[in-house]
């Protein structure tokens, strides 16, 4: 019979001056964020979609994780599972967050534009789908297929802390298999309509994948780096592992490998059809100094990671994996910014004061919420069927 480790106390440490800290800079960054409103509205909307998608993405990936988790009936990851969930149970809040994008509509969208839509055939073409009733109603439908599947998965979560009742876990896998359907169909259309509209001229067909696959890697990063942080604070040290962190930077690097071969296989299929519709799009991002984002993009979001994961020890160095996720999650923010920005700024790469506001606004209440909710509760699914699996795991 396997030996159990020593167990961790489970609970996060109730802390408010790491509360404070986040929604203090959060409380700023909006109050700033709303006084460059003023300042310039067209800027402030850009950047605000900019910040929210970015942010937006971790909770989404976060949502797919765990309903991953239970359909494949993982054991691996149990004991990190309670980061994704919080971070999936907090979507309600994106959706709030969602709000001052929909009143900013023809700040950022041209197909609103009355003028436009007279006299560009394209924009006629596809008014029966781009009109912001039905964008509306779309976005409501995807928050509400969101924020229904996190606020679930999570309650049974947390319920099964209090009664070891393991038919819960049946009840998630039966949530989890239409979930992930409905979630794979409403993040893809959700990416078409969040940033591929901001050019409406533009389409590709991969750009929800696109989507998915730098959110989805970019999630490894945070789920390694609040790991190591945990850790770093003497907290879980026999429950979260080397080797579950090891298991979450092979991950990192099989989705860097993922993200690389959508997004080259998005551009090169772009270049080789050579449609000016299409190619229009690269051009503006090879344009000026937008081209050192676009090559950087290459060195810092593949290439650095993928040659500093690339040997086996290296996905079990706390030193590399650190490293390495805090360099993703940052060049995460600029893909995105690369992403909306020259939809504004076409001829050439231009940060705002407005980009860092609202990035430090939504960034810090929805961290703030996060460890909120995440002191609440037990920090692992303790009575989850495969935990001491997972506890044991060598």
């Amino acid at each position: 019979m396997a030996k159990t480790k020593p167990v961790d106390d489970l609970t996060f440490p109730q802390n408010t001056g790491i509360l404070r800290v986040l929604f203090g800079i959060g409380a700023l960054g909006l109050i700033a964020s709303f006084i460059g409103f003023f300042v310039d509205s067209k800027q402030f909307h850009f950047s605000y979609l900019t910040s929210f998608s970015y942010l937006a993405s971790f909770s989404l990936a976060s949502l797919f994780f765990v309903m991953l988790h239970h359909i494949t009936r993982s054991s691996w990851g149990v004991t990190l599972r309670r980061i994704p969930e919080t971070f999936s149970y907090q979507l309600f809040i994106v959706a709030i967050m969602f709000i001052p994008i929909l009143f900013g509509m023809e700040y950022l969208y041209k197909w609103t534009n009355p003028e436009i839509l007279a006299t560009d055939y394209l924009a006629q073409h596809k008014e029966p789908y781009l009109n912001q009733p039905f964008f509306i109603i779309r976005q409501f439908i995807y928050f509400s297929v969101w924020s229904f599947l996190g606020y679930r998965l999570y309650k049974n979560s947390v319920k099964m802390d209090e009664n070891a009742d393991w038919g819960i876990e049946t009840l998630q896998r039966k949530i989890s298999a239409p979930g992930i359907l409905l979630f794979s169909l409403t993040v893809a259309f959700a990416s078409f309509d969040w940033l591929m509209s901001l050019d409406f001229h533009w389409f590709s067909t991969m750009f929800g994948v696109y989507y998915f696959a730098m959110s989805f890697q970019a999630f490894f990063a945070m789920l390694i780096l609040l790991g190591l942080f945990l850790r770093g604070r003497g907290l879980l040290l026999n429950t979260i592992t080397r080797v579950h962190i090891g298991d979450a930077g092979k991950l990192m690097f099989g989705f860097t490998v993922f993200y690389a071969y959508i997004a080259f296989s998005q551009f090169f299929l772009i270049y080789y059809a050579n449609i000016p519709e299409e190619t229009l799009w690269y051009y503006h991002r090879l344009e000026g100094n937008w081209s050192v984002i676009s090559y950087s993009l290459i060195i810092v979001r593949f290439a650095a990671p993928f040659l500093l994961l690339l040997s086996k020890a290296a996905k079990s160095n706390f030193t590399l994996l650190g490293i390495s996720s805090v360099i993703i999650v940052v060049i995460h923010f600029f893909e995105m910014h690369w992403i909306v920005m020259p939809t504004l700024h076409y001829h050439g790469f231009n940060m705002h004061w407005l980009d860092i506001t609202t990035l430090l606004g939504l960034g810090g209440i929805l961290l703030g919420f996060f460890f909120f909710q995440f002191q609440k509760h037990s920090m692992v699914p303790k009575n989850d069927p495969k935990f001491l699996e997972s506890l044991n795991k060598h």
